[in-house]
């Protein structure tokens, strides 16, 4: 029993290190459970999209739900580790009585406790390796909240790139630029402004995927509906007289596919082209693309 319980936390802690740091700190990965968190989370959110995703509350509570899982599957584990050893490897308080403070709930405190390194003493380790566990728990507890806040910070960012392409892409599409001005210098600066714009997103998808979760409320600020209209755009800009648009619309096309393709291998894997993922992209947000 001791050693089943023990592996079964020791499996359980490797099991979160190893999602959060596919999750957080590799560039190319996405850990198992936060992307099983985050696709749930969504999913269930398009049975009651009136209230998730229009609000913009689907991405919020998917992060929540992941990082809740992180904390209480780290719980749970230190707790198989503490639970068969208590009472006898750990001193009590006084008022306390060990043989009525050494089940599962009260390894869970313990843990729980030190995870969050609240370091009440009511309850502490007293063997050699029980006094280091300990330590190691609340280093890892202080190491989950500064991911936390890590991932916090890093996607957020991402995604103020990704509605400022998005605004730009409806700017450019509300103003009276013709396929004449377009095919210019200034219309080839224009292109690779938005190759450029692109690219980053790209990037951002790969190393912050469950930013794909997040719904924009305002239409101008949405990129699942801007997307039809920017290669529709690239399609224009390559008929151009201007070798330089022509050019820059080989590069805007370029990186258009390749954003395809990470939204296709990653979220939808549906082997399609560019435009149908895009359509596809929008149609998974609740938008209409625009072309």
């Amino acid at each position: 029993m001791t050693w089943l319980s023990t592996c079964a936390g020791a499996v359980l802690v490797l099991f979160v290190l190893r999602d959060v740091f596919h999750t957080l700190w590799h560039p190319t990965r996405h850990g198992g459970l936060s992307r099983l968190a985050m696709r749930t989370v969504w999913r269930l959110s398009s049975r009651f999209g009136r209230r998730l995703r229009p609000t913009g509350l689907a991405g919020p509570i998917g992060m929540m739900t992941v990082v809740a899982l992180w904390t209480l599957t780290v719980a749970v584990g230190w707790a198989l580790l503490y639970w068969p050893r208590m009472p006898d490897g750990f001193t009590y308080s006084a008022g306390l009585t060990p043989e009525e403070h050494s089940g599962p709930l009260d390894a869970l405190y313990l843990s729980l406790v030190t995870l969050a390194t609240l370091g009440l003493g009511d309850v502490a380790p007293a063997t050699g390796w029980l006094r280091v566990l300990g330590p190691v728990e609340a280093l890892v507890g202080f190491a989950l909240l500064s991911a936390t806040v890590a991932w916090i910070l890093g996607i957020y960012p991402a995604l103020a790139r990704r509605r400022a392409l998005a605004l730009r892409l409806s700017h450019v599409r509300r103003s009276p630029a013709t396929a004449q001005a377009l095919d210019s210098d200034g219309g080839a600066a224009l292109l690779d402004g938005l190759a450029s714009a692109l690219s980053t997103v790209t990037v951002d998808f790969l190393q912050y995927p469950e930013s794909y979760y997040f719904y924009d409320v305002d239409e101008r600020t949405s990129l699942p509906g801007q997307l039809g209209y920017a290669v529709g755009l690239a399609d224009q800009a390559a008929r151009a007289r201007h070798p330089d648009v022509r050019l820059s619309a080989a590069v805007l096309r370029t990186a258009l596919e390749d954003l395809a393709a990470v939204m296709d291998e990653r979220f939808l894997g549906a082997g399609l082209p560019p435009e149908r993922v895009f359509a596809a992209y929008a149609a998974d947000h609740g938008r209409d693309r625009l072309s």
